[in-house]
């Protein structure tokens, strides 16, 4: 190969799909393509030479949907039967009412199994979900049902196993700064910023996803290249055409969503409402646990609750930035999500944790609020089954994974760390399949209501005021986009709470007594709408 400018180095051949190709180091080491559109075997193996011309579009003047119609089903492909389990999934996703599913992510990883956040290669699908010509037409499918697709990519760290970038590239990676998965990406680098930047562009223009999910982005220690990448895709994206992107941003960092983004996870709202439907109150969730009523209505009514505010948990470090003034779509709402179901010692769902009441109110309420819901695989059925941190690792990081995960929880006084399944382990995986059926019935009430009555006034929407009701009760009035007031109280503890019945007509309510002589029933939320005059 020829040496360029910058570091790089070039050769030009024929190759015809389907060849296999690796680079050849200095040393005499073959290591894979890192911009590898897909691999032969595995993460350490040789990259294929991929057609990205091959695919046959069958719906090529698909242009997405607007972001206020967003409705988010996070989903494991692998969990799934790969790409085609997931596209047999899609007309009753359709007939539920999602109008988007974000697969976690899918770049090659070790081994056969992974939760997803220990991809190697970003540019290509892990075979074992299928080839890329079968996550096209996983995609195609989707828009003939009317449905966005959202890929969650990972751009702060890789994983420990069949990355080689640091072998012939070691500037790509930062001395002087660590995230929790090891050594930070160099984003002050040009080449470093720019193959990011086109990986995001690859996955939105060859692949047509409609939108991303950038995961964790706080361990970006250069926050200047998200709103550079942002704008890059604004500008490169064809006009007409919705794509959207979201953040996870632990910092509560609501700039960005004035600079090119759409959306963000608010963590803080699903922190306090697991507070409050769980009772727990370790670690982070400590911050949640003292005014857990006036957070969530906080978090209702402005999105974050924290906005500078100083968290107790983080030892009074100030965290966030105001963002009243941005509107309730702005933020995504969930219950549950991958990490706050994988990361707890056994994967345990809300459906083994909460009041069953008590759950079906604060539903209600993500799904019939004027932010934008997030619903995690199975939640729709109420699914037992738990999703567990799986990998498929061997020899000594295999062990060094086991024995890290159990030293993470040994502390706990409720198990022993010797308890915690082993991720390495294929029974830890097939624990995480979703059951094939159960009852949808809530969901499918719940979005036909959202797409009916909200989701045609949610442009414009603006909140008026929130109120505290009780030690678990809040009540929060919007005022819609076409001028009417949609106003939603809910009461997720175990007693009633006095409240002044909203004025319009009742949308929705959990029971017919959820509101009845001035009280605001427990466990239940109420749902009113009022037409401008």
């Amino acid at each position: 190969m020829a040496p360029r400018p910058e570091g790089w180095f070039e050769v030009e051949t024929e190759a015809a799909p389907g060849s296999r190709y690796m680079y050849r180091l200095g040393s005499g080491q073959a290591v894979p393509d890192p911009a590898s559109r897909g691999q032969a075997e595995d993460v350490h193996g040789p990259s294929l030479v991929v057609d990205p011309n091959n695919y046959r579009w069958r719906r090529p003047e698909w242009q997405g949907r607007p972001w206020h119609e967003t409705v988010l089903y996070e989903l494991h492909a692998g969990t799934l039967g790969g790409f085609a389990g997931v596209q047999r999934d899609l007309d009753r996703l359709a007939a539920i009412g999602v109008t988007a599913i974000e697969l976690m992510p899918i770049n090659d990883f070790p081994g056969t199994r992974n939760w997803g956040y220990d991809g190697a290669l970003p540019f290509a699908p892990d075979r074992s979900y299928g080839t890329p010509d079968e996550l096209k037409a996983l995609i195609d499918a989707a828009h003939e049902r009317g449905l966005m697709v959202f890929l969650d990519v990972v751009y702060n760290h890789f994983g420990p196993d069949g990355n080689y970038l640091s072998l012939y590239a070691p500037d790509f990676f930062r001395q002087d700064v660590k995230t929790p998965w090891g050594a930070a990406i160099d984003f002050r680098q040009k080449p470093v910023r720019r193959f990011f930047i086109e990986n995001a562009l690859y996955w939105l223009t060859e692949y047509r996803f409609d939108g991303l999910r950038l995961d964790a982005v706080h361990a970006i220690a250069d926050q200047t290249w998200l709103d550079e990448m942002a704008a890059e895709v604004r500008r490169s994206i064809d006009k007409g055409r919705h794509v959207h992107l979201v953040l996870e941003h632990d910092g509560n960092e609501a700039d960005h969503l004035r600079h090119g983004y759409d959306g963000q996870w608010n963590d803080d709202a699903h922190h306090v409402l697991h507070v409050l439907l769980t009772g727990e109150s370790d670690g982070y969730y400590s911050d949640y646990a003292r005014e857990p009523a006036r957070q969530l209505a906080r978090a209702l009514a402005e999105g974050f609750i924290f906005q500078g505010d100083p968290s107790p948990f983080r030892k009074g470090e100030k965290r966030g930035t105001p963002c009243a003034d941005l509107p309730p779509t702005a933020f995504v709402l969930f219950l549950q999500n991958h990490d706050q179901i994988g990361n707890r010692a056994f994967g345990d769902r809300l459906t083994a944790l909460a009041d069953p009441d008590a759950l079906k109110a604060a539903i209600a309420l993500q799904l019939l609020s004027p932010n934008i819901p997030l619903v995690f695989m199975g939640e729709e059925r109420m699914a037992q089954t738990p999703f567990q941190f799986f990998t498929d690792y061997t020899g000594d990081l295999a062990d060094a994974v086991r024995e890290g995960r159990r030293r993470e929880f040994a502390s706990f006084t409720r198990f022993g760390g010797e308890d915690i399944p082993d991720p390495n382990a294929r029974e830890t995986f097939e624990r995480s399949r979703v059951p094939p059926s159960g009852d949808d019935s809530l969901y499918r009430t719940l979005l036909k209501l959202r797409h009916e009555s909200i989701v045609p006034r949610l442009q414009g929407v603006r909140t008026l005021d929130s109120e505290v009701l009780g030690p678990a009760a809040v009540l929060v009035r919007w005022r819609m986009g076409d001028g009417g007031i949609l106003a939603m109280a809910a009461n997720l503890g175990t007693e009633p709470a006095a409240i002044a019945t909203p004025s319009g007509t009742q949308l929705y309510a959990t029971s017919h007594t959820a509101i009845a002589n001035g009280k605001l029933a427990a466990r239940s939320t109420v749902v009113f709408f009022e037409p401008a005059p």
